[in-house]
This record gives C-alpha cells, structure tokens and sequence, in this order.
C-alpha cells in the first residue's frame, strides 16, 4: 500500500512536471484579459473541476484578484445575471464538455464576455468557445480504473494558482495589503496598526506625579493591574514609568521619602499609535519586557501587556 501511494505522488509529480514543459504564453495573454477588465472573475466548473475552481477564486480573492465562484447549473436557473457585461469567466473541465458549462459558454458568448478555459482538450466544446485556452498535456490520472481525477485536478490547480500569482505580482500587490484581506490570522494581526489595537482594549493608564510617595506608587500599580505606572509631569506628559520590579528593587533602600522622580525609568520604550503591532511585539520580545506604553503626543493613551498579547494570539 505505501509503494501504491508513492507511485500515485510519482505520477503527479510526472504530471506537472509536463505540465511546466508544456506551458506556452496563453498563460500571459489570460493574465493579459483579466488585467484589462474592470469586473470580477467569476470562476465556474463542474464537479472535482468545481471544487478545485472555488479554491482558485478564493486565491485569487485573496491576493487582489476580484474573484468568486459560481456554480454553473445554478447559472442555468437564474445566476447568470452575475455575469455583468466586464466581468471574465474562468471556466474549468478536464474533457472540456461538461454539459453544465453550455448555457454560460453561450451566454458569455452572446453578450462578448472573455471566457478562459483550463482543459486538456482545445477542440472542445470549452475550448471553442474560449478566448484564450490554458491546455493541459494529456496525462494518465492516478486512479487505477482511470476515471478518478487526480493528476488533472492537480494540474488544474496548479495553473490557478500560478495564474493568481502573476496577477497578484502584475497589480503590485504587497504584503501590506495581503494582511488586509486576513485581518483573523497571525499576518494580518502582525500588520493591525496599534490605533486598531486600541479600539478594543485601550483604557486610560494609571499614573502618578513626579513627587508622588511610595504608597501612592504601589496603590496606582495595583489599581492599573499592569504592573506599572506612568509617571507624569505637570503638564500631563510623560516623564517616566516605574515597574513592580522597580518597587522591589526600591526595597533595597530607606523607602520612607522616595518620590516617584526618585525610582522611575525615564527613557521607557514606548510605541506611538500608528506603528504595527508586530513593531510592538519586537519590541517586547528583543527588549525582554513585559509591558510598553503608546504614547501620542508626549502623552501615555494605552498600556500594551504581553500577556494581552500572548491571549489575543499576536504572540505565539
């Protein structure tokens, strides 16, 4: 059995290995169509080509492509009307006549919609009615009957996702951008501005004058549930910040008149609003520390926990 597996990852392997041999510029010239229209790309298919026809428009939806995937006998009932005249269809199948990608190939026809086809047979009903056809060689699928497809959808994919990265690399699109659209994991996270952070966890910090005495200092330290406090000037900016370690270590002396001015650290690292919280996170992990202040306009508006962080998952 597990020599059965290794021939049938053999097989695939042979397969877009032909695949990489026999692409021609029809790959440019897709990329060419779509750049060129101001629509979406509605993707369609039948079948395993279907299944492998959503991940390609989710991909492609991903990385800056407008795209969504239609299925094609509900456009025979009603959906072809989301096939606005600037919009271009990629339609998938392997034998290029799967009798459910008639009535939308004669629609796009009718109405002068591009339709790029991916299939293993240019003289086919698909490839006929394509502008541009991205052929795949003919190759063995790996199912033992033949009739499973295996090596096809493969194949299939792989020129999706090669045409959706041209794109993506074609409209510039950055990793900025690219965590825009996954604003729920770990990338998109990383590139969510300390501002947005703040929308939900921002609380005014705890703080303290610079002549305040210890018992002040700890009570605002417990209160702000941080372990820290921000120590102000008179004129509400921020003139340093003193830790719980920097109460323990202050136990080290006579604690009867220290001020806050006397134990606090007066160059805190700080973020200001606008920076990204994977700058926040460098921050934090490099510097060792446990906690920062933003700060806007020389004023602490938020404390950022690593244990927040850690939690929320921005920290793994």
């Amino acid at each position: 059995m597990t020599e059965r597996a290794r021939s049938v990852i053999q097989l695939n392997i042979a397969a877009l290995q032909k695949l990489d041999e026999t692409l021609d510029d029809s790959i440019a010239r897709a990329c060419a169509i779509i750049l060129s229209r101001p629509g979406y790309v509605v993707v369609t298919g039948m079948g395993k080509s279907g299944h492998i026809g959503n991940k390609i428009a989710a991909t492609m939806a991903s990385t800056g492509t407008n795209a969504f995937f239609v299925h094609p006998a509900e456009m025979s009932h009603g959906d072809l009307g989301m096939l606005r005249p600037d919009v271009t269809v990629l339609a998938i199948s392997n034998s290029g006549e799967s009798r459910e990608l008639r009535d939308p190939l004669i629609y796009c026809q009718r109405n002068n919609i591009p339709v790029i086809g991916i299939t293993q047979r240019k003289d086919s009903l698909l490839g006929r009615h394509s502008e541009v056809v991205l052929e795949m060689p003919k190759v063995a699928e790996a199912c033992p009957e033949g009739l499973a497809p295996t090596t096809s959808t493969l194949m299939t994919l792989a020129l999706g996702d090669a045409l959706a990265m041209v794109l993506m690399e074609q409209r510039g699109f950055t990793r900025e951008d690219f965590g825009l659209h996954h604003p729920g994991g770990a990338l998109g996270m990383s590139l969510q501005s300390v501002r947005e952070w703040m929308g939900d966890h921002a609380a005014t910090p705890t703080s303290v004058a610079l002549d305040a005495n210890f018992t002040d200092i700890v009570s605002a330290i417990t209160a702000g549930r941080k372990g820290t406090v921000a120590v102000l000037n008179p004129d509400q900016t921020l003139a340093g910040i003193i830790t719980d370690g920097d109460v323990r270590r202050a136990f080290s002396r006579d604690i009867t008149n220290i001020t806050a001015a006397d134990i606090m650290s007066r160059s805190p690292i700080t973020v200001d609003p606008d920076q990204r919280m994977r700058d926040v996170v460098d921050l934090l992990t490099t510097n060792k520390i446990s906690s920062l202040y933003v700060v806007e306009d020389n004023r602490p508006v938020a404390v950022i926990h690593l244990a927040e962080l850690m939690q929320a998952g921005y920290v793994s």
